[in-house]
Parts: structure tokens; sequence; C-alpha cells
């Protein structure tokens, strides 16, 4: 199928109430011009250097967000045009994008990444990290950042009995902490994997690559 077709399926089996990101990383711009002209705005990349080229040649209304493990020496170069950062991993790498953020006179939308999946290689905040960042004095002054959810990423598993507690657990501590975050709105879980389970679980944003585009490209 066409990547329109594939972004219709796939449109086509989620709610209304989950937003869909469409993962472009190693993708070409044609295939992300295709995906646009298909009515799909928003883009995910897990690499700056790739994000900031593909900001530079695709149209400007675009909503970009950066999926992936973030350095803190990369945070200036999508300071001015990032939508949403999904993968905040700590308060110093908090620090920088609110660093960035007041330099291009913006507020940055970022999700906290809550470490969900059994794999080491995973990256994430505990439960009780993400209560102490969400508390603490030093993070209300911030004020050229807004923290509206959380991510996390299930272990690369078959076992989808695992990979839907892992999923279930995160989006019960989710609903515990937005009594007291009140500008809590998205909790983003799911890929091209398991993006059916996640939403069953109650993710509120899925980030969907291979299942709209195909297989990764490497010579990008």
């Amino acid at each position: 199928m066409s990547i329109a077709e594939n972004l219709n399926k796939i449109k086509n089996e989620i709610p209304e109430t989950a937003t869909l990101v469409a993962v472009s990383k190693t993708k070409p711009i044609e295939a992300i011009q295709e995906a646009y002209d298909s009515g799909q705005r928003i883009f995910g990349e897990n690499k700056v250097q790739e994000l900031t080229e593909k900001y530079e040649g695709l149209p400007k209304d675009i909503e970009w967000h950066l999926i992936g493990h973030l350095q803190t020496n990369k945070v200036k170069f999508i300071a001015p045009f990032v939508h949403l950062i999904h993968a905040v991993d700590s308060f110093k790498l908090l620090k920088e994008i609110n660093k960035q953020a007041l330099k291009n006179n913006r507020v940055i939308n970022c999700l906290l990444q809550v470490k969900i999946a059994a794999e080491e290689s995973k990256f994430g905040l505990t439960e009780t990290e993400v209560e102490q960042i969400l508390n603490g004095e030093e993070t209300k002054e911030l004020k050229g950042i807004n923290i509206v959810g959380l991510m996390g990423m299930a272990t690369n598993s078959s076992n989808e009995s695992q990979v839907r507690d892992e999923f279930s657990a995160l989006h019960e501590f989710y609903k515990k902490i937005s009594i007291l975050n009140s500008q809590f709105s998205i909790l983003s879980m799911g890929m091209s994997g398991d993006y059916k389970i996640a939403i069953q679980q109650g993710s509120t944003m899925v980030r969907v690559g291979s299942s709209i585009f195909g297989g990764r490209n490497y010579n990008l």
C-alpha cells in the first residue's frame, strides 16, 4: 500500500482521542511530503541533525516532535521550532530546554520519559524521580518549559501480556499524577508494533513509523 493508504488505515484504527505522530526518521523528504499531502501534519524524528534538515526542507506548518534520546548540547539546534520533546529523562535536560526556550522567546512542551521496559538499554525516570521533578520548587521556576504529560516505551517483546502490563502500569501512574497536574494532556505510548495495545491501555499519542513508511532506510 502507499503511504497515503497506510495513513488512512491507521487513522481508522485509532480513536479520535489519540494523536498520531508519523515517525519519519531515516525517511527522505519526498516520503514525508507524500504523507503531508495526505493530510498528516505531525511528524517525529529521533536525531537532532536529521530533524533540523527536514525542518528546513518541508512546509512550516508541520508540528515537529523530537522523540529520541536528547543530549543537552543538542537542544539549542531544535529550540527555535520544536513543538514537543518526548523523552525528557533528567532534570539537567529539562533545565537546558528551559534555557534554550527562553533564548528563543518560547515555551517548549515536554514529556517526562518513564522507564517501564525491562531492557537496560531503555532510558527513563523512575516514578519517584518524576514526582520529585513535578513537585520540585526549582521546576516551578522554569518558565520556558511546559510539562504536558508522560512518555514510555514498552519492552521490545512478542509477549503481549508483558507489554500490556507495562503500558497499564504507566497509565495508572499517569492518572494518579494528573490529578495534581492539570496541564497534563498527553500519554505517549505505543509504536508500530504495539500501538493497538497502547491505545487499549489509555495512550493518547502513538508514534508510528514503519507501518506508515515501510522499513527503515539506513542510507540517509
